[in-house]
């Protein structure tokens, strides 16, 4: 078994050096939205996709495309649509009559970050396309298998507004989205901002903070995040009282949970804690971290029941009633 190397204080502080200067950048165009450009970083460190619920017109797309020039990264979107076809995101084979062959045209999966706007527009065939790429780092088309770049991240959106002719994402494909982070509206404070630097926004100003061969050595370098015995208990414990809450005194959850969360939740949730860790200059993790993240790994992957909705009661509340609970290290 290879040993994790020591991280160096030095590289700790040069990235939360580069951090900050990323999000100052990204401030350059995009006011408040602190929670989300957090996440898209991480997601950026760890290999992750987004699902980014919230209503339109709140800087999705802006927020995306800020970070491609701070990482100096390719960028594409794709506007889901109920006639939208899988090859319309992964390319297909195109025949050649001169030469009776056949040649493959990329879709615009073939990028570093891919924006699905409006994923929840699309059918299952459709949403299923984005499947293999989250996943596997790949897509197929024809008989041939193809490799995604190195660095690849997709911010899939969702309105959560409007029902009518959408189609709900599959259990399954939710669970490969790495953060769920809900959007809300921007404080009078942040809108009278957004209104004031409206004629000022140039994303020809933001300059460019990390590049691919950096992100890829800090992501080599989260896995050597010290995280102790007893935070993996923990994080195991919140993730078992999302299926058992009985086991943890806490029987009223029993009612309003249909399923609790995967162990690619508990997964991912170590993976959010370590790059937290390194968001604030640390090479180990707390149950701070933990908790900082928490919420945005696993309120996808808490389905709250019928009964739940009934009485208003969310995933981020079932959550909140786990940390309250399930003791803290």
């Amino acid at each position: 078994m290879m040993e994790k190397q020591k991280i160096n204080s030095e590289e700790i502080k040069k990235f939360q050096e580069k951090i900050e200067s990323a999000k100052k950048e990204i401030s350059k165009v995009l006011v408040g939205q602190e929670n989300l450009v957090n996440r898209l970083l991480q997601a950026l460190f760890v290999k992750g996709n987004i699902l980014l619920e919230g209503v339109p017109g709140i800087a999705k797309t802006t927020s995306i495309l800020a970070l491609s020039k701070v990482a100096d990264l390719h960028f594409k979107r794709i506007q889901f649509t109920p006639d939208l076809l899988p090859s319309d995101i992964i390319g297909n084979e195109i025949f050649n009559m001169e030469d009776k062959s056949f040649s493959v045209k990329k879709g615009p999966v073939f990028t570093n970050l891919l924006l699905a706007d409006e994923i929840n527009r699309a059918p299952a065939k459709v949403q299923s396309a984005l499947l293999e790429a989250m996943q596997e780092r790949q897509v197929t088309i024809g008989q041939k298998t193809y490799k995604l770049p190195k660095v690849f991240l997709t911010l899939a959106t969702q309105n959560p507004i409007e029902q009518e002719g959408t189609y709900p994402l599959p259990e399954a494909q939710v669970d490969r989205f790495f953060f769920k982070v809900d959007m809300t509206y921007p404080s009078i404070d942040e809108e009278r901002k957004v209104l004031e630097n409206i004629e000022k926004q140039d994303f020809e100003k933001i300059e460019k903070v990390f590049d691919e061969d950096e992100i890829l050595k800090i992501q080599k370098v989260v896995a050597d995040v010290y995280a102790d015995d007893v935070i993996i208990k923990y994080i195991t414990e919140i993730v078992d009282a999302s299926r058992n809450p009985e086991k943890y005194h806490l029987e009223d959850l029993k009612k309003w949970i249909l399923f609790g969360a995967s162990p690619r939740g508990s997964i991912n949730l170590l993976k959010a804690a370590k790059i937290n860790a390194l968001f604030e200059g640390r090479d180990y993790v707390n149950a701070d971290d933990v908790k900082a993240v928490v919420h945005d790994i696993l309120r996808h992957r808490i389905i709250p029941s019928f009964e739940a909705e009934a009485d208003g009661i969310t995933s981020d509340k079932i959550i909140d009633e786990i940390l309250n609970t399930v003791q803290t290290p």
